[in-house]
């Protein structure tokens, strides 16, 4: 982290407060008259695109080294999942019945902080995209395990504030998914993928491509009911049919419950060749 103390130039802070000072006359109100980084017009243009790919990688990657996070553990999941106590509002019979595991996630999520904090509290730390159902859970079991946790939201047509269980300081917007994505993996020490939509699907499959093509280290990666995973995806027929290897199939491992994940991550024997992660 820089000092600006030591630096001999005055610092952007400064000078964007005494640019806002002036006398105000046609030419300081011009938009060519704004500096640039305090511009948001000109910050929005399509030709800074390249300049807001780099402030959205930089700054949570910046924050969460000031932080001492060293490592994560993501959990992704339906936002549509409810928990038990609510599964009677749910909006079908099978997303009440999955409402199990919110309370997973939940337990999961407190488990693992409990054991993080004993280890001094920087790795493994619970990262989530910050929303309900899944994600909820996951932030929340953190907090009552009285530990941080990471939630990675990203603007949407129709805005959901975040979670009240994400630690303030760690609780990021984003607007390019991509970007997002690649914060979700580049400190994941395991992955765990619940039942869920659209979202889901997509997370698992992007960060799924990236171990079996060796970008990425293989970690624990861990589905949560197998009977729901089995039912939507036919993992056989795509090794049958060739477009997986069957060695593909070893990539994960269904779990049921909290206790289980845990038991694995634990004893977890990373022998694939380690490709690159993500971003470094």
């Amino acid at each position: 982290m820089n000092d600006d103390r030591t630096s001999p130039f005055r610092d952007a802070g400064t000078d964007r407060s005494t640019a806002a000072e002036v006398p105000d006359t046609p030419q300081t109100r011009a938009p060519a008259y704004r500096l640039a980084f305090a511009d948001d017009a000109f910050l929005c243009r399509d030709e800074l695109r390249p300049v807001r790919l780099q402030l959205e990688l930089l700054k949570p990657e910046m924050l969460l080294d000031e932080y001492g996070v060293e490592s994560t553990v993501v959990l992704f999941g339906g936002a549509r999942i409810p928990a038990p106590a609510n599964k009677d509002r749910a909006r079908t019979e099978t997303l009440a019945e999955l409402s199990i595991y919110y309370e997973q996630a939940h337990r999961f999520a407190r488990l693992l902080t409990e054991a993080s904090l004993k280890d001094g509290g920087h790795r493994n730390i619970i990262c989530t995209g910050g929303g309900p159902g899944v994600m909820e859970a996951g932030n929340r079991g953190a907090a009552e395990a009285g530990g941080i946790s990471i939630g990675l939201n990203v603007v949407l047509p129709h805005e959901q504030a975040p979670n009240e269980y994400v630690t303030p300081d760690l609780c990021f917007n984003f607007h390019y998914f991509a970007i997002r994505k690649m914060h979700f993996l580049m400190r994941a020490n395991a992955i765990c993928i619940f039942p869920g939509g659209f979202g889901t699907l997509d997370e698992m499959f992007e960060s799924l491509t990236l171990i079996q093509t060796g970008r990425m280290r293989r970690v624990p990666f861990l589905l949560f009911g197998r009977s729901f995973w089995e039912k939507i995806i036919n993992w056989d027929a795509l090794a049958e049919a060739g477009t997986i290897s069957p060695e593909d199939l070893d990539l994960f491992r269904y779990v049921e419950t909290a206790d289980e994940a845990l038991e694995i991550i634990e004893t977890w024997g990373d022998t694939s060749p380690r490709g690159d992660i993500p971003g470094r």
